[in-house]
């Protein structure tokens, strides 16, 4: 009985809702294989942990991390001092602080010169250990675009195409490519569209012909148009909707990957000396853009738009292992309590094309977070890492810090 875990007498959000009554979960063999009344497994031997006034819930799903950054208040500039080691390096650390912080699967939404395809490889063999990790390589961007320093910049449809062929090359997961300016880089406004229509839907066609998902970084009205309109599967922070947009969301089915933790740690730590300070162009459009954010997200998700966890974690003071704050701030911004567990579970999963995971159910992967108290009446149970019990990857027990 190696492979084999009994979580005994928990209360159980199965990635969808909270089951009523109380629960025992048995994983073998990396899978959950039966859920049921402790009677149910009376006699039983091996590997066992009570539960008892704690909640089972599937592994949070982070569909927004950059492994690669530093979350200092300036990784950009860190970035450009790093060599192919220290990328590497800080990728697995990244990787493994997240996996500790109750996070068992991620996409990464842009790397450096595909150095994090190692340890996306290395953790996805069972080589370490960290969460699943979908990577998109380099974002695909137009020339003087956001994060035209390290992406591939591809101008007019015949170079859209291209540079999506090189990225599913490469080995990526998924396909990102930057439809409007940003925060993070200088002289680019992220209200502005960047690619046009026809750029746009050449890009989304050729990783879809290819069977790979895609992301868009999305922040102005005219850019997430495009990219709504040209079918990507998920608009990536989308600052400034409108309700034609929202209604064309909705008849899509196009996910929203709010990342409210990106704004958040900037404006929060606008001040912070520790360390490199946040740029002032930075902190300038995050202060433009903020309420703007909010209002959109509100309108949305009111509107029943599908919604996806993802923090954007690397950005300044953004870290690796704290993405379940993420589920605070949802809340804050007017999300009920078991919708963000929900959006952070299974329409994680779900977005990523992950099947059998996201949920506690017989045959799914045994990726599992174990907290104290009911994060349905509580979400801090969840979003403050001290209420971690245990997280379970793959059936194997991770050493929490």
């Amino acid at each position: 009985m190696e492979n084999t875990i009994l979580l005994r007498n928990g209360k159980i959000f199965d990635g969808k809702n909270m089951l009523d009554g109380i629960h025992s979960v048995l994983i073998e063999n990396g899978k959950i294989s039966q859920i049921g009344n402790d009677d149910k497994f009376a006699g039983f031997s091996g590997q066992s942990h009570d539960v008892s006034g704690q909640t089972i819930l599937p592994g949070l799903v982070d569909c927004h991390v950059h492994l690669c950054y530093t979350a200092s208040g300036d990784p950009r500039a860190d970035g450009d001092k790093m060599g192919p080691s220290q990328f590497t390096l800080t990728a697995l650390k990244n990787a493994q602080a997240t996996l500790r912080g109750g996070v068992t699967a991620v996409r990464d939404c842009g790397g450096r010169e595909y150095m994090e395809f190692g340890v996306r490889d290395a953790i996805n063999r069972g080589e370490f250990d960290g969460p699943t990790i979908y990577a998109s390589g380099k974002i695909i961007c137009m020339t003087g675009g956001h994060g035209h320093s390290h992406g591939r910049v591809a101008d007019g449809v015949d170079e859209v195409r291209k540079a999506v062929r090189e990225q599913i090359l490469a080995g990526s997961d998924l396909i990102k490519i930057m439809a409007t300016g940003g925060v993070m880089t200088p002289g680019v406004n992220p209200e502005d569209a960047h690619y046009n229509a026809e750029e746009m839907s050449v890009g989304v066609h050729e990783a879809h012909r290819f069977h790979k998902r895609t992301a868009s970084h999305a922040q102005g009205t005219e850019g997430i148009l495009n990219a709504v309109n040209a079918g990507i599967d998920s608009i990536e922070h989308g600052i400034f909707l409108t309700q034609e947009l929202i209604d064309k969301m909705l008849a899509a089915g196009t996910y929203v990957v709010p990342t409210f933790a990106a704004l958040y740690n900037i404006l929060d730590n606008a001040e912070n000396t520790d360390g490199p300070r946040i740029p002032a162009f930075i902190i300038e459009k995050c202060q433009r853009v903020a309420e703007a954010h909010k209002v959109s997200m509100k309108l949305f998700y009111e509107a029943g738009g599908k919604i996806a966890m993802g923090t954007d974690a690397g950005t300044p003071h953004n870290k690796h292992g704290k993405n379940a704050d993420e589920l605070r701030l949802m809340c804050a911004n007017g999300m009920s309590q078991v919708d963000a567990l929900r959006i952070s579970t299974f329409n994680g999963a779900d977005l990523m094309g992950l099947e059998n995971h996201g949920l506690i159910a017989a045959d799914c992967a045994a990726d599992i977070l174990v907290v104290d108290g009911d994060p349905s009446d509580d979400i801090e149970m969840v979003a403050n890492t001290k209420n971690h019990k245990m997280v379970i990857k793959a059936g194997k027990v991770i050493e929490l810090i």
